[in-house]
This record gives C-alpha cells, sequence and structure tokens, in this order.
C-alpha cells in the first residue's frame, strides 16, 4: 500500500493538489493511504520549502505546483 501526504498549511493551491492526487488515485484503483499534513515542522522535516508538496513512500515527489490528474498518475504509477 502506497503512503501519500499533501504537505501544505490549507490554501487553495494545497486543496487542489489534495484534490487533484484523490482524483488520480481513484483513477489508478490505487490502494494506498493519502493524508493531508498541515504541521509546519512536518513539512519542513522533508526538506519542502514551497507548498503544496507531494511526498510518495517518504519521498518528495513535487513542490511548489499542483501537477495535471496525468501527470500525478504518472508519479503514482
Amino acid at each position: 500500500m502506497k503512503k501519500l501526504k499533501v504537505l501544505g498549511p490549507g490554501c487553495p493551491k494545497c486543496e487542489e493538489l489534495m484534490k487533484q492526487t484523490q482524483a488520480a488515485v481513484d483513477e489508478l484503483g490505487l490502494d494506498c493511504h493519502l493524508e493531508k499534513v498541515t504541521d509546519i515542522m512536518t513539512i519542513t522535516s522533508y526538506g519542502v520549502m514551497i507548498t503544496p508538496a507531494l511526498v510518495v513512500d517518504g519521498q518528495v515527489k513535487v513542490s511548489g505546483k499542483v501537477p495535471s490528474v496525468d501527470d500525478l498518475k504518472k508519479m503514482l504509477s
């Protein structure tokens, strides 16, 4: 099971990344745990300075932008 984390304080872009990631997960039919992380200390512990960010199984895959659903699907498959 993949562990996905959307990192961000709750800004509109962060919410959009959460929505896009959920759409990609649904389209791929992935078995995963998707979590929203808003704690700034946890976010910086990943080395992320610009949100939103997506962490897949402990690795930061994207930071500072919201990829398309198709791009997210490529990152997750």
